[in-house]
């Protein structure tokens, strides 16, 4: 994604945001996050990671408005993060699924639909596909209460995108669930990028986020210490790696090691291509369904929901050739900034002289040298 200096291309943008704990006589406990920039394009997937107390957590509450930062500005959507009717474009699934465990999966989500404001024959037809999608239809009339934690990160997450949401927050997405799972909402996330979905991924766990991030930010103590597409952080400069279409037998092994030496370099190892363990234990699992083998717990999940859209936006220039809105739908435009937003952004988007924040290279900008835990 190219960098762009319009505001409109940023869905989420905080300048030297920092948050401050304060114990009971408001002395300084913890720094949380301190002096943090960070940007996130709109169609991106950007992971947030970092150890267990780097600030990631607090971070996403400031961006959802759930804290109030000690210092710094954040837009969200265009607008400040306490504003209502931005929420109605967000969703989130937080690290710890708190569920109502007395009801079941048709219930939690009609809950949510009802939070949103859809009449029930929408919510209805959200609910039957968002079922599918997860792999709960078959288990849905259980209490949650009954449910693994791997399920109920399933719903929860189900829940969250109950809304068509345009912006997607997920806190450690795959916490407790199995491989299958697990590769089920990594193929999840990178189809809603496709629809133009824009996702912010806090998680510690690395592969998951390789896998599915444009970009990631490595955070620790409060600050964001690298960023970066995936591909620019992880490519060796100090290594070559030559793969072949055939295995290769010693006499070429040795003529190819002639020619190196001649030009004052050697092979310093020799291995076969590795299939990564998540592939082979999906392989395994998907023989074994084909075999007629059953399990009782969730399903593997179908198609994604027919209703969750590309974004009503000209992304790149180019009209984007989402389906129309559902009958009853709102603008998800509506609620303009009132004079004290707009002098918000824009400090956000134009800071002062002097105090510009130092960026990383990387498409948005992302990222700031300067600059605790959660």
């Amino acid at each position: 994604m190219a960098a762009s200096d319009e505001p409109g291309d940023m869905v989420v943008r905080c300048f030297g945001l920092t948050k401050v704990f304060r114990d009971f006589w408001l002395r300084s406990r913890v720094r949380a996050v301190d002096d943090l920039d960070l940007e996130v394009c709109r169609g991106e997937v950007l992971g947030l990671l970092g150890p267990n107390g780097s600030g990631k957590s607090t971070t996403i509450k400031m961006i959802l408005g759930l804290l109030y930062p000690t210092a710094g500005h954040i837009a969200v959507l265009g607008q400040r993060p306490e504003n209502v009717a931005t929420k109605k474009r967000i969703g989130y699934l937080p690290e710890d699924t708190s569920l109502y465990p007395f009801l079941n999966a048709r219930e939690t989500l009609d809950y949510y639909g009802r939070l949103f404001g859809q009449d029930r024959r929408r919510r209805q037809r959200r609910i039957d596909m968002l079922l599918e999608m997860v792999g709960l239809e078959a288990a849905w009339r259980r209490p949650i209460g009954q449910y693994s934690k791997g399920m109920q990160r399933r719903i929860g997450l189900a829940g969250a995108l109950i809304n068509d949401p345009e912006l997607l927050i997920l806190d450690e997405p795959t916490n407790g669930l199995d491989p299958i799972g697990t590769r089920q909402i990594k193929d999840l996330i990178l189809e809603l990028s496709r629809r133009h979905k824009t996702i912010l991924l806090c998680s510690h766990l690395l592969a998951d986020v390789e896998d599915v991030c444009d970009r990631v930010a490595i955070m620790f103590g409060g600050k964001i210490r690298a960023s970066g597409s995936v591909e620019d952080l992880l490519v060796r400069q100090d290594a070559t790696t030559i793969q072949v279409n055939d295995p290769m037998d010693q006499e070429t092994i040795q003529a190819v090691e002639s020619v190196l030496e001649a030009r004052g370099k050697h092979i310093e190892k020799i291995n076969k291509p590795r299939q990564k363990l998540e592939s082979l234990f999906l392989e395994i699992v998907h023989r074994a369904q084909a075999e007629g083998a059953v399990t009782s717990g969730a399903r593997a999940g179908g198609p994604i929901a027919g209703f969750l859209k590309t974004p009503q936006a000209t992304i790149a220039g180019v009209d984007d050739p989402s389906p129309q809105q559902e009958p009853g739908d709102g603008d998800p435009t509506s609620g303009r900034s009132s004079s004290e937003d707009v002098a918000a952004i824009h400090r956000l988007v134009q800071p002062e002289a002097g105090v510009a924040p130092t960026r990383h290279d990387g498409a948005c900008g992302l990222g700031d040298e300067r600059g605790s835990p959660d």
